[in-house]
């Protein structure tokens, strides 16, 4: 038997366990229903109603480690609180007012972008060091593919002042808003999976990380080679980045046309450094 052999139990004995994450939304259901079980049992139990709906509310904190961003911890946290006061709300407002937030919602989300990642805005300092880690053209087209309220396509008009940009919004408000504060650059209303990105030098994600696969396949299918897409936050799965800084708080992963799975050794590819990590 080999030395790299004997010594297979110990490495998998070394390993960390898994942790166990359930897919979105599923934390939050379960985090609300036993919430809610609480209060009851403890309500049987003797307690007081106040006492009751404040331990219940901080059952939640227990189903953090299984979701996988700020926004939806945010949202488990407080969602049982906000179900407590619609409830004592509901006997005091007619019906009718509960429908005004469900069609606020449909109006700001509609229906086909409900598989892409709720709004959540770019810092506005997250692209400061990119132009000098990754230069572009000055006449270069830059994508921000689900550009929301326009955060996004700020942040690269600073770092890429004389890029053409350009943003795709499937929420007819939120693209409103988009063109209001992003002065001279084109933004459209429409589906970011459905867009033809060829002709795009640098495509922009902040998605999320079911969404991730789609990416790949469709900037794989449609980037000419040479051309980038920037993900914050969420690496493209099995590839290796070409580059990784540190912006806004996240981490921003950048890819460059034709990608590389992550087992290639990374080679020189006209980057002003050398990629970190892996």
């Amino acid at each position: 038997m080999s030395a790299n052999a004997s010594c297979l139990p110990e490495r998998q004995a070394m390993r960390p366990a898994a942790r166990l994450t359930l897919a979105w939304p599923l934390p939050a259901v379960a985090a609300w229903t036993s919430a809610w079980a609480l209060q009851i049992l403890l309500g049987h139990a003797g307690l007081g109603p106040r006492t009751a709906a404040l331990l219940a509310c901080l059952l939640p904190l227990v189903f953090l480690p299984g979701t996988d961003s700020r926004m939806r911890q945010v949202c488990l946290l407080l969602g049982y609180p906000v179900m407590l006061l619609g409830g004592l709300l509901a006997g005091l407002l007619p019906a009718w007012v509960w429908l005004l937030p469900l069609g606020l919602l449909l109006l700001l989300y509609p229906r086909a972008a409900w598989r892409d990642a709720p709004l959540y805005p770019t810092p506005a300092a997250a692209f400061d060091e990119l132009a000098r880690q990754l230069p572009l053209p000055p006449d270069a087209r830059i994508l921000d593919a689900g550009c929301g309220l326009g955060d996004g396509l700020r942040a690269l008009k600073r770092a890429y002042p004389l890029a053409r940009l350009e943003g795709i919004e499937a929420s007819r408000p939120l693209s409103w808003i988009a063109r209001l504060r992003c002065r001279g650059a084109r933004i459209e209303r429409g589906d970011l999976w459905a867009a033809d990105w060829r002709g795009i030098d640098l495509v922009y994600l902040f998605q999320r990380p079911e969404s991730m696969p789609e990416a790949l396949a469709k900037a794989q299918a449609e980037l000419a080679p040479g051309a980038w897409l920037l993900s914050l936050a969420f690496p493209l799965p099995g590839q290796r980045a070409d580059l990784r800084m540190p912006a806004g708080g996240h981490t921003l992963y950048a890819y460059r046309a034709p990608f590389r799975p992550a087992s290639v050794r990374p080679q020189t590819r006209g980057l002003q450094r050398p990629p970190e990590g892996g």
